[in-house]
């Protein structure tokens, strides 16, 4: 097997297991530093149609579980999306949108899950399962939350997408950290036995997600940033009890404003965050 982004056959199998498919090493690429599953063609679009990321919840319960992130990517973009045209690539269950078509000129949802599909048409909200059957529009904005890790060809999918976008049109990445202070700070066993999932073909970085972007024509990085979504009391239950949902426990104690700003502040200096965020721009 060889590296997606650079082609070696130098590679380390990383610690931990894949939490619902033993039959997965989880590699990192020794030269260009890309993790990567040891098998990416076990997952297709189906496990998709069939609602398999939403795991049984119902289409509020999910808009609940994913509301703290949906108002934190909204804040970040709102400026920009004023009266403009957006999509969100693997929107799920839209908590996004719903807040971006109160300030965007249209709003509109690539998600291959068929269960809401009816909630989508209730709220006004264009709903595609393909890039490609937005035929000639041209669009202001481009977001793709936390969706990158799942695909197999990114570059192909991301040459789409850019493809899409006006000239001057933004292109907004989220994805997990491979660098996540859990694993290569605190090496966290349990952690490391939980977060790697079968969907996740690739886990990147501030580096490697830049490397990716350079195989892609027509778009400039203008920034990385890093996010950490989970606080201090998420990492002390953690490394304590060796299970996840410390936010939920100790945070109303633990996860003051001031220390939340500083915990991120600090391992974004050393790119030990849980997420990064690019944005790039189409010249």
């Amino acid at each position: 097997m060889t590296c997606y982004l650079c082609g070696s056959s130098d590679y380390k199998v990383r610690d931990g297991k894949v939490r619902d498919n033993d039959t997965l090493d989880v590699l990192e690429c020794n030269n260009c530093g890309l993790v990567f599953l040891s098998n990416l063609g076990h997952i297709d679009e189906s496990y998709y149609e069939d609602s398999s990321m939403s795991e049984g919840l119902d289409v509020k319960e999910w808009l609940n579980e994913t509301c703290v992130d949906d108002e934190r990517r909204f804040e970040f973009v709102k400026e920009m999306i004023i009266n403009k045209d957006i999509i969100d690539f693997g929107s799920g269950a839209g908590g996004f949108l719903l807040k971006a078509k109160e300030v965007a000129k249209s709003v509109t949802a690539i998600e291959l899950d068929n269960k809401i599909a009816e909630h989508y048409k209730q709220n006004n909200i264009l709903r595609v399962t393909e890039i490609n059957s937005l035929e000639n529009e041209r669009y202001d904005v481009i977001t793709a939350f936390h969706v990158l890790e799942h695909l197999s060809e990114p570059i192909e999918i991301l040459k789409l997408l850019v493809f899409k976008l006006k000239k001057g049109g933004k292109l907004i990445v989220e994805v997990p950290n491979s660098e996540d202070a859990l694993l290569t700070i605190y090496k966290n066993e349990a952690f490391s036995n939980f977060t790697y999932w079968s969907p996740h073909l690739f886990f990147y970085n501030s580096k490697t997600l830049q490397l990716l972007f350079k195989k892609v024509d027509g778009v400039e990085m203008e920034f990385v940033k890093h996010i950490q979504r989970y606080p201090l009391s998420n990492h002390l239950h953690w490394l304590s009890n060796n299970k996840p949902g410390g936010h939920q426990k100790w945070g109303s104690f633990i996860d003051s404003p001031e220390l939340k700003k500083a915990y991120e502040a600090q391992l974004s200096s050393i790119g030990a965050t849980d997420t990064v965020v690019a944005q790039l721009i189409k010249r």
